[in-house]
């Protein structure tokens, strides 16, 4: 069976995949990289390579789809199969980007339970809901990670390149899939890289946001192993 290695979002873990791996992992062996030690997309992705088996399955979220892209773009001849999931091939436009200094200066003065609280999180689900466990867990793994990872990550998405050309020279199996409800990377940005790879599937599940690993367990860990029976 070919590896899987999943790609977690900003200022998330592995248990932003938790019901997957705990299923999916009963048949091959399943990974999740962390996405901490470097602040562009490029040097990431080289440690997500050095780290990776010789040729795998990558499937990334957020964050890590963006990531996930670059990897392809450094070595197409490594990735099996791409599944991506609630992100955007597109470069960081330049209102989202002015917003990225005030949030970093905000996180570096001690305020990083307050940016994911106010900020980030409520745009994470379907339906907000602060006292939510998933809004719990997600406000967790920040904590987890700390204040120097939110900066790096952030500055790797905001100076991230677009990987539209990248998409279409890939000719692997592929799975396109979002909530329905995702405000952050919204069905339009994932009919786009649907539309750049022919040979793609798309999945739009009903009732998710930003995070449905985690809102539609079950109906995400079926069309990833939809994808992977393709590899």
């Amino acid at each position: 069976m070919t590896p899987l290695v999943f790609l977690p979002g900003m200022m998330c873990d592995a248990r932003l995949f938790a019901p997957q791996i705990a299923a999916l992992s009963a048949h091959r062996t399943v990974s999740c990289a962390a996405l901490t030690a470097e602040n562009t997309m490029a040097a990431l992705a080289a440690e997500v390579l050095r780290n990776a088996p010789p040729r795998f399955a990558l499937a990334g979220l957020s964050m890590g789809g963006i990531l996930a892209m670059e990897v392809l773009r450094q070595a197409p001849e490594r990735v099996a199969g791409l599944a991506l999931l609630d992100t955007n091939p597109k470069a960081e436009i330049p209102e989202v980007q002015a917003k990225r200094g005030p949030q970093i200066e905000a996180v570096q003065n001690g305020r990083l339970a307050e940016v994911m609280t106010d900020i980030m999180i409520p745009n994470y689900l379907a339906t907000p809901d602060p006292a939510d466990p998933i809004s719990t867990l997600c406000l967790d793994m920040a904590l987890a990670l700390g204040p120097t990872v939110f900066v790096r990550q952030s500055e790797a998405l905001r100076d991230r390149p677009d990987q539209c050309d990248t998409l279409k020279s890939y000719a692997g199996p592929t799975l396109v899939l979002c909530g329905e409800h995702d405000r952050l990377c919204p069905v339009a940005r994932h009919e786009l890289m649907h539309g750049l790879m022919p040979q793609s599937r798309l999945a739009v599940l009903p009732g998710a946001g930003h995070l449905p690993t985690l809102e539609a367990p079950e109906e995400t860990t079926a069309e990833l192993t939809r994808w992977l029976e393709e590899i």
